[in-house]
């Protein structure tokens, strides 16, 4: 039987709340006691859902695969009796011209029902994780501006006492690593796709002001952090990563630390599957800094997966 995601589920008000989300790069899900706002349990593996997105428009049966089998395994992590569950997926199934059959075939294999959400959907349920972890670390968060890197997509949520503003843009840490097709021309594919961005901020600024602070979620943001820490991804600590400052010099030197290695020591750092996505990452966050005209940012490890269970427990 395919599991039954809220907002169809029965479950009024629910213990636990189960929010799962398929990226372009990343399977993540995470478990919160709503009584308690603990979270108690969570997954994540990379799938590498839009490998090849960019050259043929269609999610792969390959990718399919190993999405049916992350969900199996997250299911046996987190457990779904008795939850509220929610499943969303994003840019790479907006873009994909299969998404249909593709959602099809991972519910009739896994059980898992997912849902495609807008991007102003997931600037909501994104902004509300990361403003709820700011207010947990006694952190103002009532005006900033969140960068969210994914692998098909790049959102920026400027966020300011009494209005929220956010658009999502072609940009992610997959889709320009394979439409770069090599290293030598990132820089080069970035600087076009980067332009709207630039732009959008340019007149946000001009019409409504600069945010105090400037934010980071999502993959690159946190391992990079991570990196300054000194953790790697068989030890990563989300805990230790909310809050966790980062300079725009730091972003430079774990670029250089990260093209040092070996590929056998990329793997170790950054985790199978986003060796060698990172260093892509890395240069889309450096540029953000720049076009959003800040030095520091703060890191947050919660995401949109953390707001998906939120919501189910807010109702």
């Amino acid at each position: 039987m395919p599991l039954q995601n809220h907002p169809t589920s029965n479950i009024q008000h629910p213990k636990f709340s189960i929010g799962i989300d398929l990226g372009s790069n990343t399977l993540r899900g995470v478990k919160l006691d709503c009584e308690s706002g603990a979270f108690v349990a969570e997954y994540e593996k990379i799938v590498r859902t839009a490998d090849g997105l960019v050259e043929s428009g269609r999610i792969s049966e390959a990718a399919v695969e190993r999405i049916v089998a992350g969900l199996k395994e997250l299911r046996e992590a987190l457990g779904f009796d008795g939850a509220a569950v929610r499943a969303v997926t994003t840019e790479a199934m907006r873009r994909a011209s299969n998404r249909e059959e593709v959602l099809q075939s991972i519910e009739e294999e896994s059980g898992v029902r997912f849902e495609i959400i807008d991007a102003e959907e997931e600037a909501r349920l994104t902004l509300l994780a990361v403003q709820r972890r700011l207010e947990r670390l006694g952190e103002p968060a009532d005006s900033f501006v969140l960068a969210d890197i994914g692998g098909g997509s790049t959102e920026l949520i400027f966020r300011f006492p009494g209005a929220t503003f956010s658009r999502s843009f072609e940009l992610g840490i997959v889709t320009l690593s394979q439409e770069a097709g090599s290293w030598e021309r990132v820089p080069e594919v970035l600087e076009r796709k980067i332009s709207p961005l630039r732009e959008y901020a340019a007149d946000l600024y001009a019409s409504v002001g600069r945010p105090a602070r400037f934010v980071a979620t999502a993959g690159t943001p946190t391992t990079v952090a991570a990196m300054k820490l000194g953790m790697n991804y068989a030890n990563y600590d989300g805990s230790r990563i909310n809050g966790t400052v980062l300079r725009k010099a730091e972003l430079r030197k774990a670029l250089e630390r990260l093209l040092a290695m070996s590929p056998d020591e990329r793997r170790i750092a950054v985790g199978v599957g986003r060796d060698d996505l990172i260093a892509a990452g890395i240069l889309i966050f450096e540029a953000l800094y720049d076009l959003l005209g800040f030095d520091a940012c703060s890191v947050i490890d919660d995401g949109l997966r953390e707001g998906v269970a939120l919501a189910l427990c807010e109702g």
